[in-house]
């Protein structure tokens, strides 16, 4: 499984997404400023997951119905690294198969997808 970990996600979740053995394309360490464009199509056409928790890609998939092979949107009360990577670990733990083309919103407490 091939993950994209947006800039804002930060270069911690990537590393930790690393150590658990998945390959991983970090926005923050290999192509900080990119636009979300940018991001949204590479992820599509390289085939990798989108993790973010940036807003706008929301509504580029869900309301532009924009092409995507995953995209996760972590909608945290509290956006440090470590509570990130605890609700990664429990979505992946739980989810994992289910990921591959689906729009997933990620809480403390819920987990809501939405395939395309």
């Amino acid at each position: 499984m091939k993950f994209l970990v947006d800039e804002c996600t930060g270069p911690s979740v990537a590393e930790w997404l690393r150590n658990e053995g998945y390959e991983v394309y970090s926005v923050f360490d290999e192509s900080r400023g990119i636009s979300d464009d940018e991001i949204l199509t590479n992820a599509h056409e390289e085939g990798w997951i989108l993790i973010t928790n940036d807003k706008d890609f929301g509504a580029m998939v869900n309301r532009e119905n924009r092409p995507h092979c995953g995209s996760i949107f972590l909608r945290l009360n509290n956006q440090r690294a470590k509570f990130k990577i605890d609700a990664i670990n429990r979505l992946l733990s739980r989810y994992k198969n289910q990921l591959p083309n689906a729009f997933v919103v990620v809480t403390e407490t819920l987990v809501r997808f939405t395939k395309q």
